[in-house]
């Protein structure tokens, strides 16, 4: 593979493919490695290359492996291939499932980031029950949900109040205006410093999503956005080669600490990138 740098990022692009233009007009405090696949189908098989990856390190550091997965079609895709081609050989038993965001709806709900992970992987492979962890967002209260789900996580990684938990793998998608998990464009959970779970009222869609908070995503060891199709085009620009603002962009506001960051995007997506394959 080779590669070429922009704005901070590493990208990655197909061997006897043009060198692209350099530029340092923007620069990112963390180095990101950018993978551009040709097609939606390979961005899958890269992601859940990377998911097998990831399971693996952990495992074999820590005896388990802490996963926070992420709602919309493309994670869709990844979860129907991984029960499919991994359902014999993946450590499901060491594997512990979280969501990084939820929608204010019961888990029996067609919007329900959790019906669409069990649907699609969760029912369909050997993990025990108990390794699952979703959101009671059937509580008519969005904020004591929240702060159920901030319980669970403390517990599970033990951490105190004023800590932040370290996933080893979180996987997120971009909206088409910038924002991810569910911290929108312009929403008080951006300024958020303590807490690692949020219920976010979100006005354009007058209602309140549950998300994790950035301090959290920032504290993951690896993040890994997945990111197809053209009407992502414009937004996946203006997160990586511009100076938009990230209360504009909050996908931009996504770096982690210590940890990876890895954006898996498809041709489509990459459509406005200065740097493309």
């Amino acid at each position: 593979m080779a590669l070429s740098a922009l704005c901070g990022y590493a990208f990655i692009r197909p061997e006897n493919t043009a060198s692209p233009e350099e530029t340092n007009e923007f620069q990112v405090s963390n180095a990101a490695e950018i993978r551009i696949l040709t097609t939606p189908q390979e961005l899958f098989a890269a992601a859940a290359e990377e998911v097998v990856r990831a399971a693996n390190e952990a495992i074999s550091a820590r005896g388990r492996f802490a996963l926070a997965l992420s709602g919309g079609s493309t994670p869709k895709s990844l979860y129907t291939l991984l029960a499919t081609n991994a359902r014999a050989s993946f450590p499901w038993e060491r594997s512990f499932f979280f969501w990084s965001d939820e929608r204010h709806v019961p888990p029996t709900d067609p919007d329900s980031n959790y019906r669409m992970a069990d649907e699609s992987m969760l029912s369909k492979i050997p993990v025990p029950a108990g390794n699952v962890f979703r959101i009671a967002a059937e509580n008519p209260d969005a904020a004591a949900a929240a702060d159920l789900y901030e319980q669970t996580l403390r517990k599970f990684f033990a951490v105190e109040a004023g800590q932040f938990p370290h996933f080893d793998l979180i996987l997120l998608g971009l909206g088409p205006d910038g924002h991810t998990a569910s911290l929108f464009p312009g929403t008080a959970a951006l300024q958020d410093k303590s807490h690692l779970i949020l219920a976010n009222w979100v006005e354009k869609l007058k209602t309140s999503r549950i998300s994790f908070t950035l301090p959290l995503l920032n504290a993951a060891r690896c993040v890994a956005f997945l990111v197809s199709g053209t009407d992502k085009a414009p937004a996946l620009h203006a997160v990586l080669e511009t100076d938009a603002p990230g209360e504009q962009y909050p996908s931009k506001l996504v770096q982690p600490t210590d940890g990876k960051l890895i954006w898996l995007v498809d041709r489509a997506a990459a459509s406005e990138l200065a740097t493309r394959s």
